[in-house]
C-alpha cells in the first residue's frame, strides 16, 4: 500500500514508466501530461497572460527537453508570450521527444546562445535524471546565466530535477541549475531530498500523470522519505493497566566528569522518549555531578567492564546505549562488546564508535552475533573513522569517495550488520536488508552541542519499548527533527528533550 512516501530512483522510475506503458498509457501521452502539469505552475506563478514578462523555455536533447516542448506549447495557447531555446538540433531528438517538439510552431533559438535575464520565468528542461556525465563548456556557462538572472529576479522552474543535479543520489554533475520551484512526477527521487541537490531545487511539486501505484509494488521500493507513516503504527503507546517495567529499561553508559553531561542529556531524552526506567552507569569521579543533576533518573555506580558488565545481569535493562562522551580507548569498546554479548537492544554512538576505529571487523562480527537489534549513529566524521579500514569499503578502493550518502549508508548498513544513522542535515537511516529512509525535517538549529546525544537517547528509549531498530531510529530522527523546529532559534540541547511531549501529543493524535 503506498503511503506517498517512496523515493524512486532514475532506473526504477524508468520502470514505473515502462509499468504504465504496459498498461496502456503510453510514452507520448506520460510526457504530454508531465508537460502541462509544469505548464499549470508556471501559469500560476506567471500572473496575467497578457501582462506577463516573457517564459524562456530551455530544452535538451533527451525526454526532458520534449517535457519542455510541451511546457511551451500550453502556455503558448494560453497566450503567455514564450520563447524556446534548445541544445543540438531538431533532428537529434528521438522517441516521444521528438513527437513532443511538433507541438512547438514557433521559432527555436539556440539555448547556448540564450540570454536568460530578460526572461520573467525560465522553465529548465535541459537535462534529466539521465544525465550521465559533467555539464562542461558552453552548456555549464548557460547554466551560470541562467543562475545570474534569478539573482537578479527571474523564476526559475527545474522540470523533474534542476539539471546538473544527480537523481539517484543529489550531487552535481559539473554545474547546476539553481530552481525556485521543482516539478517531479509519480514520485519524489533521492535527489530532491539530498544535500547539495535538495538545496537547488527549491520547492518539490509531485504532479499525478496517471502512472498506476501499482508500479511501486513491481519495483519494490526500499527508499523512503522519513515521515510518521514508515513508523506511526510501530510506536508504542502504554497500556491502561501498564507499570514502568512494561515500557522498558534503559541502561545509558556516563563518561568522566569532565564530559558526563552527555550522558545526562541521553539519558533525559531515553525517559522524553518513553521508556518506563532509565539507569545512567558512572564511574566514581562522576557519582556525585550525575546524582546532583538527575531526578527520576537513576544513578548506579559502574567503574570499569566488570561492573558495567555486572549491570547487565538484570535482563529487565533491556536497551543499552554506549558513547556520549565515554571516552576512546579499550575499556569502552570491551564495554561495548559485554553489552552486544548480553543480547541487549543497542544504540552505539561517538567515542564508542571511534573506539572501533582500528578494528571495525571486531565490532562488525559481535553485531552479527548479537540478539538484539543495534544502531550505530554517526557523524560524517565518526562515519570515516570507522568505516575507512572496513573491508566493503576498502574492497572500493578510491571510488569509494564517489558514493553518495545513500549508497555508503547502504553500504555501511550491511557491512556492520547495524541499522546505520548518518546523520547531517539529510539524515539517512539505513537497515541492513537495504530499506532506507532520508529525513527531511531537520532544522539547522539542530547544530549544536549534545544535539546528537540527545539523539542517541531517543532511539535507545524507544529501543527499550520494543521497537525494532529502522522503525526506532526512523522515529528518534524526526521526533528531533520536529522538536528542534519546534524551538527554532536559541535553541540549546537541553531544551530538546522537554519539547518532545508536545511533539508526542501531536504525533499521537494521527
Amino acid at each position: 500500500m503506498s503511503n506517498g512516501l517512496e523515493l524512486l530512483s532514475p532506473a526504477e522510475m524508468g520502470r514505473a514508466d515502462r509499468h504504465a506503458i504496459e498498461a496502456g498509457i503510453s510514452g507520448s501521452l506520460l510526457m504530454r501530461r508531465a508537460g502541462e502539469a509544469v505548464a499549470r505552475l508556471v501559469a500560476s506563478r506567471a500572473g496575467d497572460a497578457a501582462s506577463s514578462g516573457r517564459v524562456l523555455v530551455l530544452c535538451g536533447p533527451g525526454n526532458n527537453g520534449g517535457d519542455g516542448f510541451v511546457v511551451a506549447a500550453a502556455l503558448s495557447r494560453l497566450g503567455f508570450p514564450v520563447e524556446v531555446a534548445l541544445i543540438g538540433a531538431f533532428e537529434a531528438l528521438r522517441g516521444d521527444a521528438a513527437m513532443a517538439c511538433k507541438e512547438w510552431q514557433g521559432p527555436v533559438a539556440d539555448a547556448l546562445s540564450a540570454a536568460p535575464d530578460a526572461a520573467a520565468v525560465i522553465v529548465d528542461a535541459l537535462f534529466g535524471a539521465g544525465l550521465s556525465r559533467p555539464i562542461e563548456g558552453e552548456a555549464a556557462a548557460l547554466i551560470g546565466r541562467v543562475n545570474g538572472a534569478r539573482r537578479k529576479g527571474a523564476h526559475v522552474v527545474a522540470v523533474d530535477l534542476p539539471s546538473g543535479v544527480i537523481g539517484a543520489g543529489g550531487g552535481v554533475l559539473g554545474a547546476a541549475i539553481e530552481a525556485d520551484e521543482t516539478v517531479t512526477f509519480f514520485r519524489r527521487k533521492p535527489g530532491h531530498l539530498l544535500y547539495p541537490g535538495r538545496g537547488l531545487c527549491g520547492v518539490v511539486h509531485v504532479a499525478d500523470i496517471g502512472i498506476p501505484v501499482e508500479a511501486l509494488s513491481r519495483i519494490g521500493v526500499a527508499t523512503f522519505a522519513n515521515a510518521p507513516g514508515l513508523f506511526l503504527a510501530e510506536l508504542p503507546r502504554p497500556a491502561a493497566t501498564g507499570h514502568k517495567y512494561d515500557r522498558g529499561h534503559a541502561l545509558v553508559l556516563s563518561g568522566g566528569i569532565e564530559g558526563c553531561g552527555a550522558a545526562k542529556l541521553a539519558a533525559r531524552a531515553a525517559l522524553r522518549a518513553g521508556a518506563g526506567l532509565v539507569t545512567l552507569a558512572v564511574p566514581s569521579e562522576a557519582l556525585a555531578a550525575q546524582a546532583a543533576a538527575n531526578m527520576a533518573v537513576m544513578i548506579r555506580r559502574a567503574d570499569g567492564v566488570a561492573a558495567w558488565a555486572e549491570l547487565l545481569v538484570d535482563k529487565r535493562r533491556n536497551a543499552v546505549l554506549l558513547g556520549p562522551a565515554a571516552g576512546v580507548g579499550d575499556e569502552t569498546s570491551a564495554k561495548v562488546l559485554a553489552a552486544l554479548a548480553a543480547g541487549r537492544a543497542a544504540v552505539i554512538d561517538a567515542d564508542a564508535l571511534t573506539s572501533f576505529a582500528d578494528k571495525p571487523e571486531l565490532l562488525f562480527e559481535a553485531i552479527k552475533d548479537a540478539e538484539g537489534d543495534v544502531v550505530l549513529t554517526p557523524h560524517e566524521g565518526e562515519f570515516a573513522r570507522l568505516f575507512h579500514a572496513a573491508a566493503d569499503f576498502v574492497a572500493l578502493g578510491s571510488s569509494v569517495g564517489r558514493l553518495d550518502k545513500l549508497a555508503r549508508a547502504r553500504m555501511a548498513a550491511r557491512a556492520s550488520g547495524a541499522v546505520l544513522v548518518l546523520k547531517g542535515p539529510d539524515t539517512v537511516i539505513a537497515a541492513p536488508d537495504g530499506r532506507a529512509a532520508i529525513n527531511e525535517n531537520g532544522t539547522p538549529y539542530l547544530a549544536t552541542a549534545g544535539s546528537g546525544d540527545t539523539l542517541a537517547g531517543l532511539v535507545a528509549g524507544l529501543l527499550a519499548q520494543g521497537m525494532k531498530g529502522f522503525e526506532a531510529a526512523c522515529a528518534a530522527v524526526w521526533l528531533h527533527g520536529e522538536a528542534g523546529a519546534s524551538l527554532g532559534p536559541g535553541l540549546v540541547a537541553e531544551d530538546l528533550a522537554e519539547a518532545l511531549p508536545a511533539v508526542l501529543r501531536q504525533l499521537l493524535s494521527l
